[in-house]
């Protein structure tokens, strides 16, 4: 009985080696059919994208993507609050599935992540008090006693931090930035151009928008972990299902009053 033991001992371990792989192996599209649920992390605090309105449900643009594409995979959503700073790191550690929440395609992400194809097209817009008539059209103005105000780990972070000698302050999202602006706290921030005729006028805040800052035109896309093709084919099916019927045009024009679906001269 023990010479059987010593001689398929090795062979399960084998095979349960093999199993245990294969279960880590899984694509993330079969993990996702069998629980029959999308984990997405949201902010819940970034209007008119994902934030919570009256009654306390998640609303926004971010939310009706969300909720689109999870019907197309044939799953439910179920939303993750988290803030932005860890939001990252919180996918990578597979506290959840994917992030829609206005998430720019960099180089330096893709070496960690991988990316659908773009959902959203937009740049860098400047925030200003209403009252502040300066015409500030550049980060590198941003020097000596004029503050420029940043969400941390956001994609405008990294632009501020790449411009050398600027004044910058960073925040965990963005009520807090808003409403040292508002305070004259700082002198702008940076922010996706999308957010910000919604939320003046939503929260009635005495901002204005500033300039559109130069340089590409910022492509938004939804990350997930790396090593899942057939997850990664899925999704683009349905973002250019969404695309082709007209949903994400029907969407973002209800939300901006344009199309932001396609990229766009700005």
């Amino acid at each position: 009985m023990k010479a059987i033991k010593s001689v398929f001992a090795p062979v399960l371990a084998a095979a349960l080696l093999c199993g245990a792989a294969s279960a880590r192996a899984q694509d993330l599209l079969d993990t996702v059919k069998q629980a029959g649920v999308l984990k997405i992390a949201v902010e819940g605090t970034y209007p008119p994208f994902t934030y919570r309105g009256p009654g306390g449900a998640l609303e926004g643009f971010d939310i009706d993507v969300a909720k689109a594409l999870a019907a197309k995979l044939g799953v439910k959503p179920e939303f993750v609050i988290t803030e932005w700073g860890g939001i990252l790191a919180g996918l990578q550690a597979g506290k959840y599935d994917v992030i829609i929440n206005q998430v720019t395609i960099t180089p330096e992400r893709q070496q960690a992540l991988d990316f659908s194809q773009p959902y959203v097209f937009s740049a860098a817009q400047l925030i200003q008090r209403a009252n502040d008539d300066r015409k500030i059209t550049a980060l590198a103005e941003f020097t000596g006693d004029k503050k420029l105000g940043v969400t941390a780990g956001s994609n405008y972070h990294q632009m501020a931090r790449a411009v050398p000698g600027i004044n910058v302050k960073t925040y965990e999202g963005a009520p807090d930035k808003l409403g040292d602006l508002v305070r004259g706290q700082i002198d702008a921030t940076i922010d996706d151009r999308l957010m910000l005729a919604h939320t003046i006028k939503q929260f009635r805040l005495p901002l204005r928008p500033g300039a559109i800052l130069k340089g590409p035109q910022q492509e938004m896309g939804i990350p997930f972990r790396k090593g899942n093709p057939k997850f990664a084919k899925a999704l683009d099916e349905a973002i250019s299902s969404l695309r082709q019927d007209g949903t994400l045009k029907r969407m973002s024009m209800t939300w901006f009053g344009a199309d932001t679906s396609v990229a766009a001269a700005l």
